[in-house]
């Protein structure tokens, strides 16, 4: 079953199939494991079929000759219509609490990301998914909220990869995510947006070889640093901080258990050293969303909400924060006051 043509960012057409309801995390990263593994067998064995495609990867048209990786994001949006908030109190006010945002039947824009997420999710684990789930790094996310979103309300959900380009680490691309009334009748505004942008470490595009794409981006945990500078090498010199956080070694474990995400990474020191962490870190999107609700009623009911990720929060631990006034509205920064190295930073703009 098919819905009205959809298009991305830069006009290109998309397929849309509508999906019953939305995915559960649990098993979608269990074939994003699987389908990993198929793209690491087939970039050390290119002999092997890729799947999805008819071809193996020694079979590159004339215009990858010069290298680069065969990669090409599938066409399609999914979009599950119908998706019911009625029943979601009990979990929307555990995530209200654990986010220190008021308790109430407003649905925060940091948690409708965390209803959607899994859509996103399942596009990122389709067959003709050029790039691994495993591994990917989360750099940053862009979201605009045009007006509440509260219980009981009855929304449609699209989601879909876009903007495959060049990064200095490797490749990096959009999951787009929508959120519109069902009864929208073809309104073209969604409600709800949100960009996450990621990237696939070891992956070119043909002639992308000396590209320095992405010079501000400190992909989250992967990537060493020097302490007190920015991605740049300058240096940065925190503000007076407005708050402090003291982050539990069960942080990640909660919020896992409130949005689904229970990566090994975040659940135990145990599972986290299995991925070269020394303890557990926080989840990206609990930090970003603990300074969303930082920022308070003040952002309004309508707001754009950015956060770009540096270095991770290892748990336990704590994160001095600085909520900054600007003329537009909000600016935010994490960071490790011992040693002057920053977490995230972001803004919040009423629109």
């Amino acid at each position: 079953m098919t819905a009205e043509p959809l298009r991305t960012t830069d006009g290109a057409a998309l397929r849309v199939e509508t999906q019953p309801s939305l995915p559960g995390l649990g098993g979608l990263y269990a074939r994003g494991a699987a389908a990993s593994g198929r793209i690491a067998a087939g970039r050390a064995l290119p002999s092997l079929p890729i799947i999805g495609t008819g071809r193996t990867a020694s079979d590159r048209p004339a215009d990858h000759a010069a290298g680069g990786d065969l990669l090409t994001l599938p066409d399609v949006a999914y979009r599950v219509p119908g998706v019911t908030t009625a029943d979601l109190a009990r979990h929307l006010h555990e995530y209200q609490r654990l986010l220190h945002e008021p308790v109430g039947d407003v649905l925060p824009a940091g948690y409708l990301h965390v209803l959607v997420f899994p859509l996103a999710t399942a596009v990122m684990v389709r067959g003709d998914f050029p790039l691994p789930l495993l591994g990917m790094v989360h750099l940053r996310n862009v979201v605009e909220l045009r007006g509440p979103v509260r219980l009981g309300d009855v929304l449609e959900v699209r989601a879909w990869a876009e903007n495959l380009r060049a990064h200095r680490r490797g490749v990096q691309v959009d999951l787009v995510t929508e959120i519109r009334p069902d009864d929208a009748k073809g309104n073209p505004d969604p409600l709800w947006r949100g960009v996450s942008t990621y990237l696939a470490k070891g992956f070119e595009l043909p002639g992308s070889r000396s590209s320095t794409s992405g010079a501000g981006e400190v992909p989250r945990g992967y990537d060493s640093a020097t302490a007190g500078t920015t991605s740049r090498g300058e240096t940065w010199l925190p503000p007076l901080p407005t708050g402090r956080w003291a982050l539990g070694p069960g942080t990640g474990r909660a919020y896992g258990a409130v949005s689904g995400d229970r990566n090994p990474i975040h659940l135990s020191a145990l599972s986290a050293k299995a991925f070269g962490f020394p303890r557990a870190i926080a989840h990206g999107m609990y930090t970003a969303a603990r300074a969303l609700a930082d920022v308070g009623h003040v952002r309004g009911d309508a707001y754009r909400w950015t956060v770009e990720f540096a270095k991770p929060v290892l748990l336990p631990g704590t994160v001095d924060m600085a909520i900054t006034p600007e003329t537009d509205g909000f600016a935010y920064v994490g960071w490790n006051a011992r040693r002057h190295r920053q977490h995230f930073s972001g803004a919040v703009t009423p629109l």
